[in-house]
């Protein structure tokens, strides 16, 4: 729906923003020029800088705002322009010297020491970093959603609920349209405090229909389907968890989304070596890969979910960005701070049109793995994104 283009936008918007100003902050105190920080995608819409006021006082003059209206081109040597861009999604920042200009001028990026060069590229992914760190402490002070075992300090802020977090293709449960997320609230109109009394009672159904109410956000869904065998089990095609809300005193807060960030690094980083090792040997991946749309998707379904699983969501996202950014893969941070290493080892930098080149190609081949991700994501969730668009055009 329109919220869900709102939300994703907005989300976006603030992991990309965030990312740029640990740049735009680490170019400043290195005495670095930054020429433009904008907020979305240009042509840019406006802009402002703060500059002297000649005119009035003289050199010593006070400071006032300059307002730049359209996307005409910037002068140089002026102080950093704080734009706003037609394209309202993510933002930019353009540090003087980045791709190797001016590298005998001191505020240039590229007349800088490596180590200072690597700390200003390293400091957008140290940004997303802080931000799911920020965002989880958050979290665990107001709410945040759990399963398992929780320890005494935990405030339960919402009953135990049996969860859907995983489906099977082909399955009665997908195939009837219910969704990730999605609460059982009652099977035949009984209700169930846990997995295992759940379970046992559909064993005895096989083969027959159950009619389960599901609690999706703020509405109800009812649905019929039919129980049968799957790989030994008796079920619908789902993985069920107990869930429920905690939340903790605001220091415990403090120190658990400290812990939590840190585990959610490991278990990332786990999971890449896995798809990895998994590619080199020439094993199946077993692992979906999502793209721009699917997470649009998916914040839709968190933010429906309610604003302690759209926190949680956003900090993961925020994570998976720094440490993608931190790949050595040229077109990324990471990529980047890899010639620079190079540059320190060898004692003098890779040519830059080689370097630029690099970068280019890697750009290409990330723009069309987008591509490719996101014609599977369209196959994959074509049903809501129609549904999207109908509910805009008021069909």
């Amino acid at each position: 729906m329109l919220i869900t283009i709102i939300v994703f936008i907005v989300m976006l918007s603030i992991l990309v923003f965030v990312h740029e100003l640990g740049h735009f902050y680490a170019a400043r105190k290195f005495g670095i020029r930054v020429d433009e920080f904008g907020l979305g995608i240009p042509p840019r819409a406006v802009g402002a800088r703060l500059e002297k006021d000649f005119s009035e006082n003289g050199p010593a003059g006070k400071k006032r705002w300059r307002w730049i209206w359209g996307n005409k081109k910037l002068e140089e040597n002026k102080p950093t322009v704080y734009s706003l861009n037609w394209l309202p999604i993510g933002g930019f920042v353009k540090i003087k010297g980045e791709n190797g200009e001016a590298p005998a001028e001191p505020d240039s990026f590229s007349f800088q020491s490596v180590p200072k060069r690597i700390l200003v590229l390293a400091s957008g992914v140290l940004m997303n970093f802080l931000l799911c760190m920020a965002l989880l402490m958050i979290g665990y002070g107001i709410g945040i959603p759990t399963s398992g075992p929780t320890d005494a300090a935990a405030i339960a802020v919402t009953p135990v609920k049996i969860q859907v977090v995983g489906l099977i293709d082909k399955m009665p449960a997908k195939e009837a349209g219910v969704r990730l997320g999605d609460v059982i609230t009652k099977a035949d109109g009984r209700n169930f405090k846990n997995i295992k009394d759940l379970q046992s009672y559909l064993a005895g159904k096989k083969d027959s229909e159950v009619s389960f109410d599901f609690s999706r956000g703020r509405e109800t869904v009812s649905k019929k389907i039919k129980i049968q065998g799957y790989q030994g089990n008796i079920g619908i095609g789902v993985a069920l968890s107990e869930t429920q809300i905690i939340r903790y005193p605001w220091y415990l807060a403090i120190w658990y989304g400290f812990k939590m960030t840190f585990l959610w690094l490991a278990f990332i980083f786990a999971a890449l070596f896995t798809v990895l090792k998994n590619l080199i040997f020439g094993v199946p991946v077993g692992m979906e890969v999502t793209g721009p749309v699917g997470i649009a998707v998916m914040t839709g379904e968190a933010a429906r979910m309610g604003i302690s699983y759209l926190l949680q969501f956003v900090a993961l996202i925020s994570l998976n960005l720094a440490i993608i950014n931190i790949l050595p893969f040229p077109a990324l941070d990471g990529g980047r701070i890899l010639f620079l290493l190079i540059e320190k080892i060898r004692g003098r930098a890779i040519k830059q049109k080689w370097e630029n080149l690099a970068h280019n190609i890697g750009f290409i081949l990330l723009i069309g793995l987008v591509l490719v991700v996101t014609y599977k994501d369209v196959l994959r969730y074509g049903g809501r994104i129609a549904g999207v668009f109908k509910h805009l055009i008021g069909m």
